[in-house]
């Protein structure tokens, strides 16, 4: 049994225009994907900027209100009406979130911000809330002084790990992270990948793992999918994907990985110039008249994608 399910979402914006500022048109943000979590994995969302992975991503955690379609929780169903009607699940999913110098407040000491959902959700004694973050602050391997400190006077790695401390402190079952590491200078960026594996293992986490670095996706992630203009045109293991991609935005995404070998780099151009030939003549097998990707259909047990 899956542990999140996302059936049919959408999430549509309205353009308005004119002297009354009426409704005009709307922006597909999430055009109806639908894909699942099990326990234990990690799962990424990859596409462009602006695909819809980071509005997904915001609609599932009720930071973003969905327009249709369902997303199950275990056996509690996340629309409007039942995140009021049952609060708790905000316990069970937590977020990291891209940029680690704005989503922390900087009128706050580390303890203040840790400690803020233990304060939403928990009644504990100032001493017992000072002993349980000052763990997770450890955990994370920063120094028990950093609670008395203010984000500006960590590094920006430090700055991560304290917003996946916050994360951390209601032991949820999922922890959706959106481009955890784009924000950090590349020599930090594998300390908090690891880092990250690591307390999977210790806290049996599930991951929503959202990025653009193909790279990172491929080395974190049990099962991809990849996202285009709202909506998933693939989604395998990252074998099924970096292998055999069937997608022509699969294969564009997968073309474009720098590649430092001059003979590779010549056949992958060569490559890419024979794909958008082909394409041009099976355009309908990949869109619809309208430009949108069609239904996934199963090609295998663990493999899925966007065409006729």
């Amino acid at each position: 049994m899956a542990l999140l399910t996302v059936s049919d979402l959408k999430v549509h914006y309205p353009v308005r225009g004119g002297f009354f500022r009426r409704v005009v048109g709307e922006v597909k943000a999430v055009d109806g994907i639908s894909f699942e979590l099990r326990r234990g994995e990690t799962y990424g969302l990859v596409g462009e900027s602006g695909c819809g992975k980071t509005t997904t991503g915001r609609a599932i955690i009720g930071l973003i209100e969905a327009t249709s379609g369902n997303i199950l929780l275990e056996e509690t169903t996340l629309t409007k009406r039942s995140r009021r009607e049952h609060p708790h699940y905000r316990k069970d999913i937590q977020m990291i979130f891209q940029d680690p110098y704005s989503s922390l407040n900087p009128r706050k000491r580390v303890l203040d911000i840790v400690a803020e959902p233990l304060r939403n959700f928990e009644r504990m004694s100032p001493q017992e809330e000072k002993k349980k973050v000052q763990q997770f602050i450890e955990k994370v391997g920063l120094h028990p002084e950093a609670l008395l400190k203010y984000p500006h006077e960590f590094s920006g790695g430090q700055r991560q790990r304290i917003g996946i401390a916050r994360a951390l402190m209601l032991n949820p079952k999922i922890i959706i992270a959106d481009e955890p590491v784009s924000a950090l200078d590349v020599s930090v960026q594998a300390q908090v990948l690891n880092f990250l594996k690591d307390i999977q293992q210790e806290f049996q986490l599930t991951y929503l793992l959202i990025s653009h670095d193909l790279g990172m996706i491929r080395h974190m992630c049990d099962r991809i999918g990849i996202m285009y203009r709202g909506r998933l045109v693939e989604e395998g293991t990252a074998h099924d994907l970096f292998h055999s991609p069937q997608h022509i935005y699969a294969k564009r995404l997968i073309s474009a990985i720098p590649n430092l070998n001059p003979h590779e780099r010549l056949e992958q151009k060569m490559l890419r110039q024979q794909m958008e030939q082909q394409f041009e003549e099976t355009r309908h097998h990949y869109f619809d008249r309208e430009g949108r990707a069609h239904p996934l259909k199963r090609l295998s047990d663990t493999h899925s994608a966007a065409i006729l």
